[in-house]
């Protein structure tokens, strides 16, 4: 129900708190050598990275999608690499990476919100500029 009410940005904070779960899970696998459990966790956290991918919009801005969708693969390969290799380290990077992001995109919404909310009466002109029309 959650998934079906959330905003476009609300799902966007989503994927990130997947991928981040499944990335500290399979990381903690590993450090347990647990190797299916973090297979499974990794290989979950992979697909979010991919729907990430897949969800950005390079209609609306090109270059930064561009940026977006290189880190996104790098991030994908670190992860892909920590399960191929059983390699802590480079489920630490991508963790480090997507909490990253995802921070970023806290801020984003932050400002978005808050800019929807203040209402335009709310702001006071200053002293002296003469409003007389």
């Amino acid at each position: 129900m959650k998934v079906m009410t959330a905003s476009a940005e609300q799902l966007q904070m989503m994927l990130y708190d997947g991928a981040v779960r499944f990335a500290r899970q399979g990381r903690e696998a590993i450090a347990a050598a647990n190797i299916e459990a973090a297979c499974e966790k990794l290989l979950r956290a992979q697909k979010i990275v991919l729907e990430l991918r897949a969800s950005l919009r390079r209609d609306i801005q090109p270059a930064l999608a561009d940026t977006l969708d290189s880190l996104y693969a790098y991030i994908y390969r670190r992860l892909m690499e920590s399960n191929l290799r059983r390699d802590a380290a480079a489920a630490d990077e991508a963790i480090a990476l997507l909490e990253y992001q995802r921070q970023t995109w806290q801020l984003v919404m932050e400002k978005l919100h808050a800019a929807a909310v203040t209402p335009v009466n709310a702001v006071q002109p200053a002293a002296n500029v003469n409003l007389a029309v």
